[in-house]
């Protein structure tokens, strides 16, 4: 089994926000594999769960702030009795260009504070992650905070179907 993390803050507040880029896929790959969400209330997620290439995919948003996601993946990698190395987390990065994607078996949090999270709850960093960039000329300009709280511009806005299919791609390629 894989669970496939997807970041992003719970509440309409930040729905279209940078910072749930993470979540924007989530729902885009469950309508693809025509799984359907529920809550799993005692873990603080969000769940669906799906079937590609005979192995049970397991999606997963998060439903605290985050920065504190790794409280809610360790308690689903133990009870799923699951190995890091059965994670990946998608997530947004302000650091890559708006729409470019890099794609890591391990690797550091990179200056993303749910990875951060995620790496110090599990104590490793050895689970893969897909980053998908959000950056532009407006993180200069108004700081890392306020930037990834910031809506996507329209032009922007209109990328992100493609961005959304392109990452689902990728997804599906990685799940051994």
């Amino acid at each position: 089994m894989k669970l496939i993390v997807f970041l992003g803050n719970p509440g309409l507040k930040y729905r279209r926000t940078r910072h749930n880029l993470g979540f924007m896929a989530a729902d885009f790959y469950a309508r693809k594999l025509a799984a359907r969400w529920r809550n799993l209330d005692k873990f603080g997620a969000a769940i669906a769960e799906a079937t590609v290439r005979n192995q049970t995919v397991r999606l997963l948003k998060p439903q605290k702030f985050y920065n504190l996601t790794g409280e809610v993946v360790q308690n689903l990698v133990k009870f799923y009795k699951l190995s890091p190395k059965d994670l990946l987390v998608v997530c947004d990065d302000l650091n890559l260009g708006f729409g470019v994607m890099r794609y890591r078996e391990r690797g550091s949090d990179g200056g993303n504070n749910g990875l951060k999270s995620i790496i110090a709850s599990l104590r490793t960093e050895d689970f893969a992650r897909l980053r998908i960039g959000t950056g532009n000329a407006l993180k200069a300009q108004i700081g890392d905070t306020d930037f990834v709280l910031s809506r996507f511009r329209r032009d922007e806005q209109a990328q992100l179907p493609e961005i959304l299919a392109t990452a689902a791609e990728i997804i599906n390629q990685k799940l051994n």
